[in-house]
């Protein structure tokens, strides 16, 4: 099978207007709406201009006083910064919306892309590992990255120190792809600024942050989310027992990637990581071909598609008639500070899944809840 196009191609849903591309980034831009809940409001509102005229009123049952809704001025100002910077944003289902990333559960519904729409249609495979990696680890890096990108593999990374920084130099003839946790605009760290400005001529540059947003911490295991998100498959090189490579393991794993992992001495601290990856199933490896038997066998059948943004306003899946306080009571009472899977608040209340979904809708605006891995939720305090 060629290397050169996932075998089934992309989402292959109709490119946004610019009027609807403006609503998904004021609905994606306003307080307490991350991926999870895009997905959920524009599919039941019929799409993002239906869903940000519901906002005030949802936050306003899940008891909150006020929403910071992102202004139509804001998203056109957002929109010609990224355009003056050479970038474009790329929704969910475009042509150039990164193949791989459509299969994880709620996926960035937009991304900032500076640089060649062709290479993030590709097969992908990410390497992570180490910032302070030894010499050995970047040597090994270099050459499997060198050796995918011969087969027709994009290598992908997040741009940082030591193994990022050696996987993206040796594959930039072949095609990288850098995931920033930053605006797509910030180079991070300040000494990258020549690989970045190569990854953006050769490469490509992604981003799901506003424009000029400066990374913090938290922010980090969302572009690690990403880099699992875009690969066939995730090769951790060094990393030590509390890891940010291991994190981006756990999430490839999650999405059902494939997960590799270098194996290393027990006496070097940046071995603890993968050393124990190893232990725990995943594939030990030392060339190129370790890698490649296992990404040659993938299948569409592997993943399961996430559940499909909607594009147009002429499906909202509104109810008749909003939920009774006396549900929303039932459901609070059922949560608290430990997570529970939404199937069991479902189960354990008994009211209709379409009420416990636009209730926990309403509680996440409102800023009450916090949904985690699983499908599972946890009262905030």
């Amino acid at each position: 099978m060629s290397a050169d196009l996932l075998p089934w191609g992309n989402t292959a849903l109709p490119p946004l207007t610019d009027q609807q591309k403006l609503d998904w980034l004021r609905l994606i831009r306003s307080e307490n709406v991350g991926p999870a809940t895009f997905r959920s409001l524009v599919n039941r509102y019929g799409g993002a201009a239906g869903a940000l005229a519901a906002l005030p009123e949802l936050a306003r049952r899940g008891g909150a006083r006020a929403l910071k809704i992102a202004s139509a001025a804001d998203a056109e100002q957002e929109v010609a910064a990224i355009e003056r910077f050479g970038a474009r944003l790329v929704a969910y289902g475009e042509t150039d919306y990164p193949a791989a990333l459509a299969f994880v559960d709620a996926p960035p519904p937009l991304l900032a892309i500076r640089g060649r729409g062709d290479i993030v249609r590709r097969m992908i495979v990410s390497i992570v590992g180490s910032r302070n990696a030894s010499a050995l680890g970047r040597r090994f890096a270099r050459q499997l990255a060198e050796d995918l990108g011969a087969q027709g593999y994009v290598v992908a990374s997040g741009l940082a120190r030591g193994i990022d920084a050696a996987a993206h130099e040796a594959s930039l003839a072949n095609g990288t792809v850098a995931i920033l946790a930053g605006g797509v605009d910030q180079v991070y760290p300040s000494e990258h600024r020549k690989l970045y400005e190569q990854i953006s001529d050769k490469g490509a540059i992604i981003s799901e942050m506003p424009f000029g947003w400066q990374a913090q911490a938290r922010d980090f295991p969302r572009r690690n989310r990403i880099i699992a998100g875009v690969a066939l498959g995730v090769v951790v090189v060094e990393a030590a027992e509390r890891s940010g490579s291991l994190i981006t393991a756990r999430l490839a794993n999650e999405f059902g990637r494939e997960v590799f992992a270098v194996p290393g001495s027990p006496l070097d601290p940046r071995a603890a990581g993968t050393n124990r990856l190893i232990k725990e199933g995943a594939t030990m490896t030392s060339n190129a071909e370790d890698v490649l038997e296992h990404l040659r066998a993938i299948t569409p059948r592997d993943w399961k598609a996430s559940v499909p943004i909607v594009f147009r306003s002429d499906e909202p899946e509104v109810a008749d008639h909003e939920p009774p306080e006396t549900d929303r009571a039932r459901l609070i009472n059922a949560l608290g500070p430990a997570p529970v899977d939404i199937d069991t608040l479902i189960r354990e209340t008994g009211l209709q899944p379409a009420f416990v979904n636009v209730i926990l809708l309403e509680l996440e605006l409102a800023g009450r809840i916090e949904r985690l891995r699983g499908n599972r939720i946890s009262l905030l305090s």
